[in-house]
C-alpha cells in the first residue's frame, strides 16, 4: 500500500513538472503567432500601399502625355499662327534670323567688283543705294556689319597678297560707300574672312559680301 502511493505521488509529482515546463514554450509559441499575424498584416498592407502606388504612377504618366501634346498643339498652332517678321529687307535679298535677330545680305562680289578687283562698278551702286536707305529709314544708329568673302582659289595675277586680303578691301569699299549714302560710320564694322566660310560648293556664290543688319 505504502508503495502504491509512493508511485501516485511521483506521478503527480512528473505531472506538476511536466505541465509547469510546457507553460514557457506555449508563451512563446502564442507570441510567434502573434507576431506572425501583424507581418502578414503589414504585408497585406504593404501590398495595397504599392498597388496604390502604381495607380498614381499610371495616372501621372497619363496626365504628363496629356499636358505634353497639349503644349506640342500649342507650340505647332503658335509657329502656324505667327505673323512673320517684315524687315523691309526682303526685296534685296535679305534673310532674317531670329535666333541671332540679324538680316542678313548677300552681295555677290561678281556683281559688285571686277575679278581680282576692289572697286566698286556702277551697276549695283543702285542697289546699295536701295539698302542704305532701308538702313537710315528703320535701322538707324543699329550695328551694321559689311563682311567679305572669297573662293578658294589663291591670289596670282592681281596685287593682294591673298584671299584675306582682297576680301578686306572689298568690304572697306561697300562701307565706305555705304559711309556715303548716310550710314554713320559709327555703327558700321568692315571685316573680311577670306576663303575661309563658304555657302556652297559653287564658287561664284562663296564670291560675296555680306551686309549684316543688327535688328536689336
Amino acid at each position: 500500500m505504502k508503495k502504491i502511493n509512493l508511485l501516485l505521488a511521483l506521478a503527480v509529482l512528473c505531472a506538476v513538472v511536466i505541465s509547469g515546463g510546457c507553460q514557457p514554450w506555449e508563451k512563446k509559441y502564442r507570441t510567434c503567432e502573434q507576431e506572425k499575424e501583424n507581418l502578414e498584416g503589414l504585408f497585406e498592407s504593404s501590398q495595397q500601399s504599392l498597388q496604390q502606388c502604381d495607380g498614381e504612377r499610371s495616372r501621372l504618366a497619363q496626365q504628363i502625355a496629356i499636358l505634353t501634346q497639349q503644349l506640342r498643339d500649342a507650340q505647332a498652332q503658335s509657329a502656324q499662327t505667327a505673323k512673320p517678321v517684315e524687315t523691309g529687307l526682303e526685296a534685296e535679298g535679305g534673310v532674317y534670323d531670329p535666333a541671332k535677330g540679324t538680316i542678313t545680305i548677300p552681295l555677290a562680289s561678281d556683281v559688285l567688283f571686277d575679278s581680282g578687283k576692289a572697286t566698286l562698278k556702277s551697276d549695283p551702286k543702285a542697289k546699295l543705294n536701295r539698302i542704305a536707305g532701308i538702313i537710315n529709314q528703320r535701322y538707324a544708329g543699329k550695328e551694321v556689319w559689311v563682311v567679305g568673302h572669297t573662293d578658294t582659289d589663291p591670289i596670282r595675277k592681281s596685287k593682294w597678297k591673298d584671299n584675306w586680303e582682297l576680301s578686306s578691301q572689298r568690304s572697306l569699299a561697300v562701307t565706305r560707300y555705304l559711309i556715303q549714302q548716310g550710314i554713320t560710320a559709327k555703327q558700321l564694322t568692315a571685316a573680311g574672312r577670306g576663303e575661309f566660310h563658304p555657302i556652297g560648293s559653287r564658287k561664284s556664290d562663296n564670291r560675296r559680301v555680306e551686309v549684316i543688319v543688327h535688328m536689336y
